[in-house]
């Protein structure tokens, strides 16, 4: 059985990589390349890289990309169980990068929008037996919440990583979540829209410490890893679940990395979070398993690409000497 299972999307990843990227209206000239994606996917394959026993579990449709994406799980060595449907094309995703590693992102779910709640309830035994669930918003919302409803009824540690936003069974999503990994974005939305709460996005990483614990206590009721980009991560934890850490609340900075491409770098983190929980013992504090995550999202953007570019653990052990 596995120790950690993803249950998530997959798209077909069409890059563009641009001098910079083009205002409404204009044109632009670059080099394309296509690639595996899709934040489920992504997440599987970074933790994959990092720690055996993972599976991915997620849609696909019946067409060309659909069977791109099982020999690429096969050329990974990554378990993956589909859901095939004849109702919708596999996922896509246009990204467009600039020389700076910026990227603008426009996905089409297909095949992701159908995954079935019926689906995940035929593989409940696969996700009681593991020690961590993953999960995203780039798939069907009742998916997500059957997959983390039974992993919660198990004592699965349960992954919520609220990307793309997505607001269909939010409250429940997030009431079944252990640990909580929004970005900037993503947190400042989830406020307003459950908690009415505005942040501005661009000031959360200069706020106090004392002044984002609060406003982290005020989303979630457990933990919450806040993604800064260069600034690092935040923690909050509640106060009765310190998961070994000795504070509530404080900052992990993040790794020096030089940058080309950007785009999988918080799918990086995710994936390389759930790996160090499924690799933790009850002694080992929550933030070693931060700090891992942001070693392989600093290793994901030295490479262009977003499920190709996750790291492996020898690169991570040549770099940080693990």
């Amino acid at each position: 059985m596995p120790s950690i299972v993803v249950v998530g999307s997959y798209n077909q990843d069409f890059v563009w990589r641009v001098a910079k990227l083009p205002a409404p209206g204009e044109t632009q000239l670059g080099i394309f390349s296509t690639g595996p994606g899709g934040k489920g996917f992504n997440q599987a394959v970074a933790a994959h890289r990092m720690h055996d026993g993972v599976v991915f579990v997620g849609a696909r449709g019946d067409d060309a990309p659909g069977e791109e994406a099982v020999r690429t799980a096969q050329r990974f060595g990554l378990e993956s169980i589909w859901q095939i449907t004849t109702a919708a094309a596999t996922g896509t995703a246009a990204v467009l990068v600039d020389k700076r590693s910026q990227n603008l992102i426009a996905v089409a779910p297909g095949a992701n929008a159908q995954l079935a709640p019926e689906f995940i309830a035929q593989h409940a035994a696969l996700i009681e037996a593991a020690r961590v669930l993953l999960v995203q918003c780039e798939v069907q919302p009742s998916a997500s919440a059957r997959a983390l409803a039974l992993a919660r009824s198990a004592g699965v540690c349960t992954v919520f990583n609220p990307a793309p936003v997505h607001l269909d069974l939010i409250s429940e999503l997030l009431d079944l979540a252990d640990i909580l990994t929004p970005n900037e974005s993503e947190f400042s939305s989830l406020l307003l829209a459950t908690r009415s709460t505005s942040v501005m996005v661009n000031s959360l990483a200069q706020l106090d410490d004392a002044s984002l614990h609060a406003l982290c206590r005020k989303l979630h009721h457990s933990t919450v890893v806040l993604t800064l980009g260069a600034s690092g991560a935040f923690v909050s934890h509640a106060e009765d679940g310190l998961r070994g850490d000795v504070l509530a609340c404080y900052r992990v900075a993040a790794e020096l990395a030089n940058p080309i491409d950007t785009t999988g770098a918080g799918d990086a983190f995710n994936g390389g979070l759930a790996a160090a929980l499924a690799a933790s013992t009850a002694h080992t504090p929550f933030e070693h398993s931060v700090r891992h995550a942001g070693r392989v999202a600093a290793l994901s953007v030295e490479k262009a690409g977003a499920a190709n570019a996750m790291p492996s653990r020898q690169e991570l052990v040549d770099r940080f000497g693990l």
